[in-house]
Order: structure tokens, then C-alpha cells, then sequence
């Protein structure tokens, strides 16, 4: 059961992290769509994480896949975070939108690692039961 509310919860602060992000698009004063290609990053971000996992025999030492795969992860992540910084000052998109983005990204990312840290340890958990 504890597995449901993780889930639910974590499925609630997806959906407030796209929320900012769609409200950075559409509010009426803002009205422009290039932020949602932060979509990108957040699809790209758990790949090299779980394509670490799957490579590595070992989760208690560090290894050079898990290191690569952290470094990647931190490149998407930052420059999910600059690409919106990056469009303001090019005056496409406003200051506020840059901001409703940013907070977006933040929730989303602590939805993500959410998801790692709860589903990711080990194998006192099984997907079997879902």
C-alpha cells in the first residue's frame, strides 16, 4: 500500500510541475510556446541513470558507468535550467515565464528523484505487484 501513495503522490507532483510549466506558456501575457522544450531534458534525464543500473553488477561502490552517469544527468539537468534563463535574455520569452519554467523544473526533477529514491533501492521492491 505504501507503494500506491508513493505513486499518487509522486504522480501529483508531476502534474503541479507541468502545471508551472504550461502556465510559463499560455497565461495570456506570456503566450509563447519555446519553453516546452524543456520536455526534452525531462525525458532525457533518467536515461543514462538507468542505463547505468542495468550496466553495473554492483550498488554499493562507485564505478566509471555510474560516474559517467551521474555527469550526464547533470549536464541535462543544468541546462534545463539555463535553456529558459538563456530564452529571457534574448527577450523570447519574459522574465515571468522564465520564472513559472523554472519553478516547473525544479518540481519536476524532485519529482524524478522522488521516483529514484522510492523505486530505485534495490530489490525489496518488485514491479510485479503493479
Amino acid at each position: 500500500m505504501a507503494g500506491i501513495k508513493a505513486l499518487v503522490g509522486l504522480s501529483f507532483s508531476g502534474a503541479i510541475g507541468l502545471t508551472f510549466l504550461l502556465l510559463g506558456c499560455a497565461l495570456e501575457q506570456y503566450g509563447v510556446y519555446w519553453p516546452l522544450f524543456v520536455l526534452i531534458f525531462y525525458v532525457l534525464s533518467p536515461i543514462p541513470t538507468f542505463i547505468s543500473r542495468r550496466l553495473s553488477d554492483d550498488d554499493s561502490s562507485s564505478n566509471a558507468c555510474r560516474e559517467l552517469a551521474y555527469f550526464l544527468t547533470t549536464g541535462i539537468v543544468v541546462s534545463s535550467f539555463g535553456l529558459p534563463i538563456v530564452l529571457a535574455r534574448n527577450s523570447t520569452i519574459q522574465w515571468g515565464a522564465c520564472g513559472l519554467v523554472m519553478t516547473g523544473n525544479a518540481v519536476i526533477f524532485l519529482t524524478i528523484l522522488g521516483f529514484f529514491i522510492i523505486f530505485g533501492g534495490g530489490d525489496e521492491f518488485s514491479w510485479e505487484q503493479w
